[in-house]
């Protein structure tokens, strides 16, 4: 019995340490890319490690496309949308959790009802009414249709039913309007769940790919994701500066998933909780 507890624990730890070898290695394997020369990048038998620290990968990424550009545009982008995303569905959640009014469950299954929607179906009628208002080529475009999100309300409205109800009852009691309920007590004691939608958000917009292309004409408005595809070329593609423009592309985000790791996975624990 004693060598089984140990001979179980043991396997299963082989296997994840296995899987998560499978999962980290394309990453590594972009950023050991990114410091070798071209010569070394298309060597047969590939090479798994440069001989030197080469920064002239970046250098020449710098040189072909704005890169820095890309990236500012994405996180401008990334971060307005995260933040109307967080207020918008902390709003909408609040609504259907403490304000009475008729047909709220109705309004809410109809709102749920637009995450079975493919985004596909949409891009057409947002891309027409962009068109039409004169918001192609701007940030406009880039941010205004994601702004709501009916997962975040989603998400937000589970976690605003697990706080107790007499929180509510009492503050009411004393006064408080909602507006100051919302801000003072809700809000303070939702920070892990509206950190989760933040990184959620922020991270799908940094990695959105098919509408910046279609709505953005000049590379001034381009963003990162589309840099990183403007450095393969129809007659040669140096794998090499692919690979450092992804891992450009792939810091700040990564950045973000490593701090924001705990809270994404415990807000969406806690979420999904009570319905």
């Amino acid at each position: 019995m004693i060598i089984q507890r140990l001979i179980r624990p043991a396997v299963v730890y082989v296997l994840l340490t296995a899987a998560a070898i499978l999962v980290v290695y394309p990453v590594l394997y972009a950023i050991l890319q990114t410091f070798m020369t071209t010569e070394e990048a298309s060597a047969y038998p590939p090479k798994l490690f440069p001989s030197s620290l080469y920064l002239g990968g970046v250098r020449k990424v710098m040189e072909l496309v704005p890169i820095g550009s890309f990236i500012g545009n994405s996180f401008v982008v990334s971060a307005a949308i995260m933040t109307g995303q967080v207020i918008i569905a902390s709003l909408a959640a609040y609504a259907f959790v403490y304000i009475r009014f008729i047909g709220s469950k109705f309004w809410f299954a109809l709102f749920l009802s637009t995450m079975m929607v493919p985004w596909e179906v949409t891009i057409i009628p947002n891309y027409l009414t962009v068109k039409a208002w004169g918001w192609l080529d701007t940030y406009s475009a880039l941010i205004v249709p994601f702004l709501a999100s009916a997962f975040g309300v989603f998400l937000l409205r589970q976690y605003f039913l697990q706080l107790p109800r007499e929180l509510y009852e009492a503050a009411r009691m004393d006064g408080c309007s909602h507006g100051r309920h919302f801000a003072g007590i809700v809000l303070p004691l939702s920070r892990p769940i509206i950190a989760t939608l933040a990184v959620y958000s922020f991270l799908q917009a940094w990695n959105t790919y098919l509408w910046p292309l279609l709505v953005t004409n000049s590379d001034g408005m381009r963003t990162v994701q589309i840099g990183v595809s403007m450095l393969q070329f129809e007659e040669v593609t140096a794998w090499n500066l692919v690979l450092c423009g992804i891992t450009l592309m792939l810091l700040p985000s990564l950045l973000i998933l490593v701090f924001g790791l705990k809270q994404l996975v415990r807000g969406i624990a806690a979420g999904a909780v009570k319905g």
